[in-house]
């Protein structure tokens, strides 16, 4: 960590920085030269980022991989780990349905199926058609700048859209889904998978992590300490869920599911929107926590959002990414706020995150983001947090989405923009170092390494 870094961990800025930030997007304000100054048009018209920074392509769809199938398309969330000699391990989720043949692992005929063995996948139907959702895994050498391995890791999924990494080492991904099996397929989609970050090449048992809730499912963060797993449900009306396991660090042993409540404001609308004419969700302000037990969570009828509203649960726009990180857990609400451009919650882990302790010192929720004019933020999807207090979050929007970042003085830039295309941005994330941000562009199919100048702003 360099020594910028650490200061600010240090001196306590980072919490300061962010009241910051409520100021400026909440005042319209922003700045056009702050953060690491203005974009430079790509000459190769892939990706614009600011003067001293660069890219490099280090996946495409369509590609061979080291297994001998094709990159799939459509990468969306994506984690960083630590491998060893200094190499990066990604992990990377693919928001594919059976259907979409021209970006499929397996071939458009799928002429390269036979070369998997039918138990390793978790759906494969009548064996002709599988779900071709999944991860794939890259092992990047940051020396070198190539990869070194390549590979599909989890298949026969469904709509796989985001997820996060775990401190025991593993990527949890998430079906964006809740399709029910029929004629065509055999199993329910809607649930998560385990995905060890490992640079074997081979797959992972395709087990469902069915206690933690069947819904559309977009991400997940861990709060290392407890193990408490936070998850987002990607619905007009979706609440924000936390899976406490039986055995901590092993999802796949079973646990508990509940939906986050605000004390005193049971069933409370966060969304802001005029319409709804629920009581507005403040800024700036926190609100103590509180966790209401779900049953029936492999939800047959889809119903467990409306089940927990009506125990309490509070309402939210869209939840999308979710990322753990100095301590806290932040999220983006997708199409919350008033002209519904998006919202981003920070949650504040109770000292007894999922014990019996919890009433002694709640947790806490603050909605310490919300656009207010889509030229600062539009549609807010999948983000990360640095450990120098910054936050990037990646736009699903309009053309052109950019990465927007957030510094710990409460300035907005613009770090990136896709000026060339409709497609939205996802994957954010850094190498374990943080030398390196990767991103996916999601329509075109590419995975970028971006190095320059990260501590400039010192």
């Amino acid at each position: 960590m360099s020594s910028r870094r650490s200061f600010l961990k240090q001196s306590g800025y980072l919490s300061l920085g962010f009241l910051g930030l409520n100021r400026l997007v909440h005042g319209n304000l922003r700045s056009t030269s702050g953060g690491y100054g203005p974009l430079v048009k790509d000459p190769n018209g892939i990706f614009d980022l600011p003067k001293g920074f660069s890219y490099k392509v280090i996946s495409r769809v369509g590609n061979e991989m080291s297994d001998g199938l094709l990159v799939p398309g459509d990468p969306d969330g994506m984690a960083a780990f630590s491998a060893r000699d200094g190499r990066v391990i990604l992990v990377r989720n693919h928001e594919l349905k059976a259907n979409q043949l021209d970006v499929s692992p397996f071939g458009k005929e799928n002429e390269l199926l036979d070369q998997i063995d039918p138990s390793a996948f978790y759906d494969i139907a009548d064996g002709k058609q599988p779900q071709i959702g999944g991860t794939t895994t890259i092992v990047y050498n940051p020396m070198t700048g190539k990869v070194e391995r390549e590979f599909l890791s989890l298949t026969g999924t469904e709509n796989n859209c985001a997820g996060g990494p775990t401190p025991w080492g593993s990527w949890i991904t998430c079906e964006e889904a809740t399709t029910r099996a029929d004629t065509h397929f055999k199993f329910d989609h809607g649930y998560n998978f385990e995905v060890p970050a490992t640079t074997d090449i081979k797959l992972a048992d395709p087990i469902p992590l069915k206690d933690m809730g069947r819904f559309r499912h977009e991400a997940i963060a861990v709060e290392p300490k407890s193990g408490v797993i936070y998850q987002t449900e990607d619905t007009w009306d979706g609440l924000i869920y936390r899976f406490i396991c039986n055995i901590p660090g092993k999802p796949a042993a079973g646990g508990r599911l509940q939906a986050l409540v605000i004390t005193g404001h049971e069933g409370w609308d966060t969304r802001n929107w005029a319409e709804t004419g629920a009581q507005a969700f403040p800024h700036n302000k926190f609100f103590n926590v509180e966790w209401v037990d779900m049953d029936d969570v492999t939800s047959p009828k889809n119903d467990l959002r409306y089940r927990g509203n009506k125990m309490g649960a509070a309402v939210f726009a869209r939840g999308e990414g979710i990322w753990y990180g100095n301590g806290e857990v932040y999220w983006a609400c997708t199409n919350g706020g008033k002209i519904k451009m998006g919202q981003i919650f920070r949650y504040i882990p109770s000292p007894f995150e999922g014990t019996a302790r919890e009433e002694e010192q709640p947790a806490r929720l603050e909605l310490f983001l919300e656009s207010e004019d889509k030229e600062i933020l539009k549609n807010a999807d999948n983000l990360t947090v640095t450990s120098w207090g910054d936050l990037y979050i990646a736009e699903d929007s309009e053309a052109p989405c950019k990465l927007v970042g957030v510094t710990p003085e409460g300035e907005c830039f613009d770090f990136a923009a896709n000026n060339y295309n409709k497609s939205e941005l996802a994957g954010v994330c850094f190498s374990p170092d943080e030398q390196i941000m990767f991103v996916n562009i999601q329509l075109t199919g590419l995975t970028l390494a971006i190095s320059g100048p990260w501590d400039s702003r010192a």
